[in-house]
């Protein structure tokens, strides 16, 4: 198993049990479901939850939301305008080229090349878009996107992230 966690911060942002998907080489795309499901009550493949005992009666609290926001424990935070969302997108951008500089100077340029279309197409989708921090909250961190998306007639929450402020973990 794979989990991308921001460089930045360590939070973990998604993991390789979604269908992912890489755009011009700087931006996953990881493709979520709603979910809602009772708390503490952990779903394992292949479980057979008829054969479990039975409920006590008593009444569970539940959470619904997209799985991957839930699953890796992302908080929602807002941006008041455009105009902060961009302010945080060029200095997001410029910290990430530092960074790329120093540890992977051979994807400076394709960095470079790409990254501008990404933005520009995401600051046309503003008011379309939620935004997510790792679990610190720490706004010195990766903010992910997410929106919806219609796929095959049905509404499916998308997460972007960018790639180069992501480091790959094997579990």
């Amino acid at each position: 198993m794979k989990i991308w966690k921001d460089v930045f911060t360590g939070d973990e942002m998604f993991s390789d049990t979604y269908k992912m998907k890489l755009i011009d080489n700087v931006m996953y795309e990881v493709y979520g479901k709603l979910v809602s499901r009772t708390l503490g009550d952990i779903q394992i493949d292949g479980a057979n939850p008829s054969a479990e005992e039975a409920d006590e009666g008593t009444d569970a609290a539940t959470e619904s939301g997209v799985d991957i926001v839930l699953n890796h424990r992302l908080v929602e935070t807002g941006f008041g305008d455009k105009k902060q969302f961009t302010a945080y997108l060029k200095d997001y951008m410029k910290k990430l080229l530092v960074r790329l500089e120093e540890t992977n100077p051979s994807e400076v340029e394709v960095f470079k090349t790409n990254i501008n279309s990404v933005m520009k197409d995401l600051l046309g989708r503003f008011k379309d878009l939620q935004f997510f921090t790792g679990e610190s909250m720490d706004c010195a961190g990766m903010i992910a996107m997410l929106e919806y998306r219609d796929i095959d007639g049905e509404s499916v929450p998308v997460l972007l992230c960018f790639k180069q402020g992501l480091e790959e973990e094997k579990f």
